[in-house]
Order: structure tokens, then C-alpha cells, then sequence
């Protein structure tokens, strides 16, 4: 107690310092970020996984851990739930920062190398039947704000963005003469992917009302009401109502639609490779993912009009 009855105000004790591991962890982020140029969100996902490595040893030195720890952590990830797609993305994730350490910091070892996550049931993308997808951008199009979102639906759908993609694009990514539109995907590399008519005409009914609502300096092509840009999930809440709006039972999300661009173009031309290079994938093997959404097509009208087709009572 003080002379005037009142007690010291508590001091907190300084937090302590990142450890040794920490610091690597760092060190690697910040060569994924600044080096290597990966997105934000992309450096946040590594971050979360090697930490989950870190707190798994327990204080240990990443230079100690064995190939037996590296199973022994798989498996106990494994028994809390994670499938194995997530734990295959963890093990890339390790991987890279075992090579960082190894190329920065004299690492002897890549415990990882040669380890496998365990097999989980593939899991097929959900796509819009066309119908449903014509359903969907067919919105009526009575103020800015839906003519904005007319617009980002019709996009999405003609050219197969992902989301931070098309909420990265500026006006001037969009070329009308030649109905193409610039994005930056993955890694930070560049694409020209096809823009159909219906989104081109959509895109420029948009732009005579953004003009009137954008900031001074706003770059973004989808601004939100203060004329700033529009952001994810905003973004993934204004697909999802407009979605509800037009009577869509599924619940719709912009993945959604460009794994429903992907099927839909692949129905009607079979061109694995250019629909490769539209979605913007490094590996042909993820885009062979919708070779089975079109065969889950054919399957279906097979069995509903063959008259020998199996049926299910």
C-alpha cells in the first residue's frame, strides 16, 4: 500500500522473447513474402503450418526433429481430425522450410523428404448445372450497386477468376476490343483469359456507374458504396444473396462458379490444356479434377435415358 492507501499500479512482466525457432519461422516468411512474392494470405497459411510443427516438438530445434517425429506428428494430426489433403498441404509447407534452412542456415537433414500423408476420399468440386448458372447471372440489373454485382457474377462465370483475383483487378485489366481481361493469379503471375459477351456488356454497364461512386484515387474495379474497394468477404456475401435472390437452393460461393466455368466449358469443348491455361493452373493434373465433374454429367444422363442403364430403387 501507498501513504495515500492506494496500491502500485501492477507492472506486467515484458513478454518473452521469440525463441530460436521463432526467429527461423520468421526468417522464412519473410523470404516467402519478399523473395518469392507470395500473397499475404498464402504466407499466413505457411506461418500456421509450420507452427504447427513447432509446437509439436515442444521447444526442440527444427534441426533435431527425425523423419520418426515427422510420422509421429502426421499421426497425431491425423487422429484430431485433419484429412489427408490438409496434412499433404502441411508436409509441402514443411518441406520448404526445411530446404530454406538448409540453403540459409547450414541445415544437415529435410526429415520430411520422402514422407507421405496418409489418403483421403477425393473430393469432386460442386458445380452449377448451366441452368443454375444462367439463372444466377440473369439478375436484374435496377441500381449501381446491382449493376456492380451483375457485373462480378457475370465475370466469374465467363472466365473462371478466382476470388482475390478478380478483387485484385483494376479497370484498365479489361480490354473490350479484344474481350479479355488481365489477372494476376498465384505466385503473382500474369494471365489473359477470354471475356464473353454477356459479362463484357455486363462489365461496361458497371463502369458508366462506377465513375459516379469511385474515389478520386480508387484502382479497384469493384468499389463498395464509399467508393473503396471491395473486399473478399464482402465479395462472398453479395454471390451468396444475389445467389438466394435468384432462387439458387445451393449455397453459392465464387469458387463455386469458376469450378462451374471449368465444367461447363469442358462439356462443350473436351480442351483440357486451354481450359489449364485459363484457370490459371501450374499442374494439368488439378485441372483433371473436372474431367470427372463431366463424366458425373454423362453418368447421370446415361443412367436417366438408357433403357438397359442401371437404375437405383
Amino acid at each position: 500500500m501507498t501513504a495515500r492507501g492506494r496500491k502500485p499500479p501492477s507492472i506486467k512482466p515484458p513478454a518473452p522473447a521469440a525463441g530460436p525457432a521463432q526467429a527461423l519461422l520468421q526468417g522464412y516468411i519473410d523470404h516467402l513474402a519478399h523473395e518469392r512474392r507470395l500473397a499475404a494470405h498464402t504466407t499466413k497459411n505457411y506461418r500456421r503450418d509450420i507452427e504447427a510443427l513447432l509446437e509439436f516438438a515442444g521447444g526442440r530445434p527444427p534441426a533435431a526433429l527425425t523423419a520418426h517425429d515427422i510420422r509421429r506428428c502426421i499421426a497425431q494430426l491425423h487422429g484430431k481430425g485433419l484429412d489427408g489433403r490438409s496434412l499433404a498441404r502441411m508436409l509441402s509447407a514443411w518441406r520448404g522450410f526445411y530446404s530454406y534452412l538448409a540453403r540459409d542456415h547450414g541445415g544437415k537433414q529435410n526429415p520430411c523428404l520422402g514422407i507421405r500423408a496418409p489418403k483421403s476420399a477425393k473430393r469432386l468440386p460442386h458445380a452449377l448445372s448451366p441452368d443454375e448458372a444462367r439463372q444466377l447471372v440473369e439478375l436484374d440489373a435496377d441500381d449501381a450497386l446491382a449493376l456492380r454485382d451483375k457485373a462480378m457474377l457475370e465475370l466469374f462465370y465467363s472466365s473462371g477468376l478466382r476470388l482475390s483475383e478478380l478483387t485484385g483487378l483494376a479497370p484498365q485489366d479489361v480490354n473490350f476490343s479484344e474481350a479479355t481481361v488481365r489477372v494476376t493469379g498465384k505466385g503473382s503471375k500474369t494471365r489473359i483469359v477470354p471475356v464473353g459477351s454477356h459479362a463484357a456488356k455486363a462489365l461496361q454497364a458497371w463502369l458508366s456507374q462506377r465513375a459516379t461512386i469511385a474515389g478520386i484515387d480508387e484502382q479497384a474495379l469493384f468499389v463498395n458504396q464509399q467508393g473503396r474497394r471491395l473486399g473478399p468477404r464482402a465479395i462472398q456475401d453479395r454471390v451468396r444473396r444475389r445467389a438466394q435472390q435468384q432462387g439458387i437452393a445451393s449455397r453459392v460461393h465464387p469458387h463455386m462458379l469458376r469450378h462451374s466455368f471449368a465444367s461447363h466449358v469442358l462439356q462443350s469443348s473436351s480442351d483440357l490444356r486451354a481450359v489449364q491455361e485459363m484457370l490459371g493452373h501450374a499442374s494439368i493434373s488439378t485441372t483433371q479434377v473436372y474431367t470427372q465433374l463431366d463424366f458425373q454429367h454423362l453418368a447421370k444422363i446415361y443412367d436417366s435415358a438408357h433403357p438397359r442403364a442401371k437404375r437405383k430403387t
